[in-house]
This record gives C-alpha cells, sequence and structure tokens, in this order.
C-alpha cells in the first residue's frame, strides 16, 4: 500500500518533532521522504523491522513516480536529448557550425557559445574544460540541434513580437530582460556598451545612427541577436528603451522558448559585467 505523507505521519513517525532527524517536525520529515526520496531511516527512533518495510513500499512508489516532486530541469533535459537523438554528431558542423572534436575517446561537437566555446556530446553538453553545464543550458542546447535549422543568417532583422507565437513571451521579455537592463545602464550607454565588449559583442552603431548602443552578439555561430540602447530624454520626456532583434531565420535554429532562453543569458552576462 502506498506510503501518502499523512500516511506516513500518522502511522509510522513518532510524532514528537524531537528534530533528531534534521527536521522542526515529523510532518516536514514526512514530507521530504515521500516527495524527495529522503532516507526514512534517518529517523532515529524507528525499529529496523519498521524501517525495512517502509523502505520496500517507498521504493515502489518511488519507481512509479507517485507523489514525487517533479524534477523540471531533469525533465525537460530528457526531453531535449530525446528530440534530438537522431541528429548525427558527425552531421552537425554542416548544419550549425563548429568542428568535431575526440574527448575521452567520444567524438563531440566544439561550438562558439557567447564569448566562449562548449562541446556537445549526445549524453551531455560541457564546457571545454570538461565542467558539465547547467541542466537548463544542455536544454537550450539540446533544443537547437533538434530544431533542424540550417539557415544562414540574412542580416534581416526583426523584433521579437514580429515572431509567429510570441504574444504570450512579450511580457516576460519586457519584464525579465528588457526592464533590468534599462535600470542598470540607464545613464550609463558606455558602462552596456563596455559590458557588451567585454562578452564579444561587436559595435554596430554606425549601422543604427539614431540609437545609444547598438551591439551584435554571436551567441552562436548561425544566430546572430542585435542588441539596440536608446537611453531617453527627459527634456523631451523620451524614456530609455532596450529591444533585442534577431535574424529573421533565427526560428529555423530556436524555437520561442530557447530565443528566452538565449535572451534571458545574454541578459545576464551583461549585467554580470558591471
Amino acid at each position: 500500500m502506498p506510503l501518502s505523507v499523512i500516511d506516513l505521519y500518522r502511522d509510522i513517525l513518532p510524532k514528537t518533532n524531537c528534530k533528531d532527524c534534521g527536521f522542526p517536525t515529523c510532518m516536514a520529515f514526512a514530507s521530504m521522504v515521500v516527495s524527495e526520496m529522503h532516507p526514512i531511516r534517518n529517523c532515529p527512533h524507528l525499529a529496523p523491522d519498521v524501517v525495512a518495510a517502509c523502505e520496500k513500499e517507498l521504493d515502489a512508489q518511488y519507481k512509479t513516480g507517485k507523489w514525487l516532486k517533479r524534477d523540471m530541469a531533469r525533465d525537460a533535459l530528457q526531453w531535449a536529448k530525446e528530440k534530438s537523438a537522431s541528429m548525427k554528431i558527425e552531421d552537425l558542423p554542416e548544419r550549425i557550425g563548429g568542428r568535431l572534436v575526440e574527448k575521452n575517446d567520444q567524438t563531440g561537437l566544439e561550438l562558439p557559445y557567447f564569448n566562449g566555446h562548449i562541446v556537445i556530446f549526445p549524453d551531455r553538453v560541457t564546457a571545454t574544460d570538461g565542467t558539465e553545464l547547467t541542466r537548463w543550458e544542455q536544454v537550450f542546447i539540446y533544443n537547437h540541434l533538434a530544431q533542424g535549422g540550417r539557415s544562414l543568417p540574412t542580416g534581416n532583422w526583426r523584433n521579437f513580437v514580429e515572431f509567429p507565437n510570441t504574444v504570450s513571451k512579450i511580457k516576460s521579455m519586457t519584464l525579465h530582460i528588457e526592464k533590468p537592463l534599462i535600470e542598470r545602464f540607464k545613464g550609463r550607454a558606455d558602462a552596456l556598451a563596455a559590458a557588451a565588449l567585454a562578452i564579444c559583442g561587436q559595435n554596430r552603431r554606425e549601422d543604427f545612427p539614431g540609437s545609444d548602443v547598438a551591439m551584435l552578439f554571436q551567441p552562436l555561430p548561425r544566430v546572430p541577436v542585435m542588441l539596440m540602447f536608446w537611453d531617453g530624454d527627459i527634456a523631451e520626456d523620451l524614456e530609455a528603451q532596450v529591444k533585442l532583434s534577431f535574424d529573421e531565420t533565427v526560428t529555423d535554429h530556436l524555437d520561442i522558448e530557447s530565443i528566452m532562453f538565449l535572451s534571458e543569458r545574454l541578459r545576464d552576462l551583461l549585467l554580470e559585467e558591471t
């Protein structure tokens, strides 16, 4: 019979809230055991035969995922890997750029990524020193592989709102990407330009003379991003603005969620430089 948090608390645990397990209450301990696979044997007041019986029952329900807290990053990464599983590493340089490398008897794709390089393997994505990227970054990279695009950038820039299926994401783009950059760099256009150059941005203000800052980034070989900043004018009652533009081919290479992740990562890198 499966053990819920209430079952475990009511029928198994001592209900003394002694804190000997490291948690403030028996209910908190029960919740961790059921939802996050915390060892029930960490309660020192249970008889060995009770622990053994509970472990057997808990193991069975863990395998079915019953009441377990979902690890969204883990699930997303597994799904992204499955989507990209049909892609052969050897075929990727022609499609998305980069070069093949051999690491620990395994073929990987070394790919420029923002201001550094990564190595993509079928089962993981690492920095060049072997350190694995965060799970969300790996999700983003595997989604890039799975998208299957081959298009070369055309140099025709489009704002985020011009792409299909972005309506639900426009508010997030404004609040979580544009607004933090405006708050950090309002009145500090030179600081934004310096931060952009520090992460390998290229000054393109001559192409957009009406902006105070125009920087081209190449986070992935075939996925350029243009950041434009207008510092505003108090005398003319003009507010500061930040806009990210993408090559018209970006949706060949990234889905909308991945474009958002790319934008968030660029935001973080710029903020980290100041």
